[in-house]
């Protein structure tokens, strides 16, 4: 229950802070085209946890790129434990701020 919290909040707090129409913005599976990656260039994402993937959706949005999702089930972890930590999260929530401020500023490039 706790990582469907995070996971939905985190999304939701995403797609109104950076104004995103995506419903996951932090999963699902994507494929991308050569070319938009290499105007996004990920080797520029700034973010280093899993906010990374967040960015690069923000930044192919911004270059109007079209992104198609495909959908997967959440499910509970069978094995192992959980990579999140509060590092991460604010990490995420700080950095959806800094790019939402770049974007108000003019800061944020197409």
């Amino acid at each position: 229950m706790t990582r469907r919290i995070i996971s939905r909040g985190g999304n939701l707090y995403s797609q109104l802070i950076l104004w995103l129409p995506y419903p996951d913005l932090t999963g699902g599976f994507r494929a991308w085209r050569a070319e938009t990656l290499r105007a996004v260039r990920p080797a520029a994402i700034e973010a280093t946890g899993y906010v990374f993937m967040i960015e690069l959706v923000f930044r192919a949005h911004r270059l109007g790129a079209q992104i198609a999702q495909v959908p997967f089930v959440f499910t509970e972890r069978r094995a192992g434990a959980s990579k999140m930590s509060s590092g991460i999260f604010f990490e995420a929530f700080h950095h959806v701020l800094l790019l939402r401020a770049r974007l108000i500023l003019g800061r944020e490039r197409r």
